[in-house]
């Protein structure tokens, strides 16, 4: 067992890969000689060689073109977007080309993918280079998406992404990045479409993604000691999304909040809140609750960023006035 950072995690990850299998090659912006802008890939360049990790132009659509072509002739490439609002530069080729390409072609090419970026806020990068775009990805057919909260998971899940014949979005949450978890020695590969649930109670459940588990772990504590035991469940994979899971521990617990660090407008707890009411409404005790940054902007001030983003508080103190009602 290793206590790892989650971009030291990043780097486990994908040398597991590169170790087991040639095919996987890695590229992107200062991802070889600068170990990556958050230095979540030193090393690799240094075990791998240059023809295996890349660095490549500043340019998107560059990176995600040669990644595409990479698969399309057997290779699995995992390439690095290194702000997840960056996508907005290079979407046509993701929704129009990466995630089309196998069903036009009759399964004719396949597309074994990873287009790895850092997500979110918390940083004080400002609101161009601090957005939170899962919900882009999740509505588009032909992308898995994946968003890991934990050292560990980001080793198991990117083994499944490289694995997968799809493309898949692996978003790395930036504020993530220095916290330490156990990571086991040894080879690990965890599986894509699977939530987990790591806490369980009776009162409530908190269905979180990304940074927003560890805050609901918390609040989650805080709220057992006012006397509200609370069940939290990591999604960790939006697309598949692991609805017999979630769907089980909400009807448990007839509450549902979801925890979302994206704006409000249009995210993923939308489209769970949806699949809640029209598969499990009778199992409802009161109406699901969404705790989300609002739709704005995300500010680089402080203040103004922590209080835009959902905080430990904020969740403690909308659950507690929900179920005290």
């Amino acid at each position: 067992m290793a206590q790892l950072t989650y971009r030291e995690a990043v780097a486990r990850g994908i040398a597991q890969e590169m170790r087991r299998d040639r095919n996987v090659l890695f590229l992107g912006e200062d991802v070889a000689e600068a170990g990556g802008v958050f230095k979540s890939t030193v090393g690799l360049l240094e075990e791998f060689g240059p023809v295996r990790v890349r660095d490549t132009p500043i340019s998107e659509q560059a990176i995600l073109g040669a990644a595409m072509g990479a698969a399309m002739t057997g290779l699995r490439p995992i390439a690095e977007i290194m702000f997840s609002d960056f996508f907005a530069v290079c979407w046509d080729m993701v929704v129009n080309e990466i995630a089309k390409s196998r069903y036009m072609t009759n399964g004719q090419v396949s597309f074994p993918l990873v287009i790895r970026a850092g997500n979110g806020g918390g940083l004080r990068f400002g609101a161009q280079h601090s957005q939170t775009v899962e919900n882009w990805a999740m509505a588009v057919p032909g992308l898995k998406v994946v968003v890991p909260s934990c050292a560990v998971d980001v080793v198991g899940l990117l083994a499944a992404a490289v694995r997968d014949p799809d493309p898949v979005i692996f978003l790395e949450q930036k504020a993530l990045y220095p916290v330490r978890g156990e990571v086991p020695d040894g080879e690990i590969v965890d599986s894509l479409g699977t939530a987990k649930v790591l806490r369980r109670g009776g009162d409530a459940t908190l269905v979180a993604l990304g940074t927003m588990v560890p805050r609901s772990l918390e609040a989650a504590e805080r709220l057992a000691d006012a006397g509200i035991d609370c069940t939290v469940v990591d999604v960790r994979s939006l697309v598949p999304l692991d609805t017999r899971t979630i769907l089980r521990e909400i009807s448990a617990t007839g509450r549902l909040f979801t925890v979302e660090e994206n704006p409000r407008l249009c995210g993923w707890g939308a489209e769970l809140v949806s699949i809640v009411v029209e598969e499990h409404f009778f199992d409802l005790d009161a109406p699901p609750l969404r705790i989300t940054t609002p739709h704005i902007p995300l500010p680089a001030a402080d203040a103004l960023e922590d209080l835009a983003i959902p905080s430990v508080d904020r969740i403690t103190e909308t659950v507690q006035k929900a179920m005290n009602q």
